[in-house]
């Protein structure tokens, strides 16, 4: 039996919670973050934490004194360990606003659900198969204050998820309203051309990935050639290697998008950079 937390309760997993007058429920109105952890460690949890305050102030919700990123913490590792899950676990911070119709919030206090879930040993090991992608472009995500956010507002990347699984491939390309690369349903993406490292900017309505932040550091600090900037579909189908990175899994590379297919001699250089840092 695996069990999750709700606002520092512990219940059984499909235990019932939000009520049918959840703002959460009704217009999404939240955001979350996905951490993992290893050895009962939280891999990079300051980087997370201050995405998720940065996201909290973004949305207007009042912070009481009692909800603090130590208190945060706690409630994970107690709730990873009560699972069995502390040697290596994915964890889902959900917020929400809570009750109220779109005008009369009851309370701008953020309620949270905790879960944890097994990760296997393997999870961050290289792929060696590579990823097959298709690019979605049904609905495209648009650029504001929310794009960088891990926001509960999800549809362009949950319909691209099932056009995903329908077409048989790994994951789904996302575009922006510009028709420009953004990222995929659950990933930053980056191209190599020439041995240069491409990613879309922020600007673009990519999330602000964890990952993507520490791997772009880690080529600054190996000197290697990096740029940010609007990546076309074509930059992306004429690259030399093309590659993701989140958080579970830190670095997967992409062996073909279509007919496309690409190497991965440069990408392996990249990983075992990245491992060896966040490890």
């Amino acid at each position: 039996m695996n069990y999750f937390n709700y606002n520092g309760k512990i219940y059984k997993e499909g235990s019932p919670v939000i009520g049918a007058d959840s703002r959460g429920l009704r217009y999404g109105d939240g955001l979350f973050e996905t951490m993992k952890m290893r050895q009962a460690k939280l891999i990079c949890e300051d980087e997370h934490f201050s995405r998720l305050w940065k996201g909290l102030n973004v949305l207007q919700f009042d912070i009481p004194k009692h909800f603090t990123v130590e208190r945060m913490k706690e409630e994970i590792y107690s709730l990873a360990k009560k699972n069995d899950q502390e040697t290596a676990a994915r964890i889902r911070l959900n917020i929400v606003r809570g009750n109220g119709g779109l005008y009369d919030v009851k309370s701008h206090v953020p309620a949270y659900i905790i879960q944890t879930w097994p990760l296997a040993e393997s999870n961050e090991e290289w792929n060696s198969n590579g990823l097959v992608l298709g690019i979605y472009e049904a609905a495209k995500k648009s650029c504001d204050i929310l794009s960088n956010l891990k926001h509960n507002n999800y549809l362009p990347y949950v319909l691209a998820a099932l056009a995903a699984k329908k077409e048989k491939w790994n994951d789904a390309i996302i575009l922006n309203t510009n028709g420009r690369i953004c990222d995929t349903t659950i990933a930053n993406i980056f191209c190599i051309k020439d041995n240069l490292v491409y990613t879309p900017s922020l600007n673009e309505g990519c999330v602000a990935g964890i990952m993507r932040k520490m791997l772009i550091k880690n080529l600054l600090r190996e000197n290697r050639e990096f740029i940010e900037k609007e990546l076309t579909v074509v930059d992306l189908l004429t690259a030399d290697e093309v590659f993701l990175t989140n958080s579970i899994y830190n670095i997967r590379w992409v062996q073909r998008i279509g007919d496309i297919s690409y190497r991965n001699m440069v990408t392996q250089e990249i990983f075992t950079g990245l491992i060896q840092t966040i490890l």
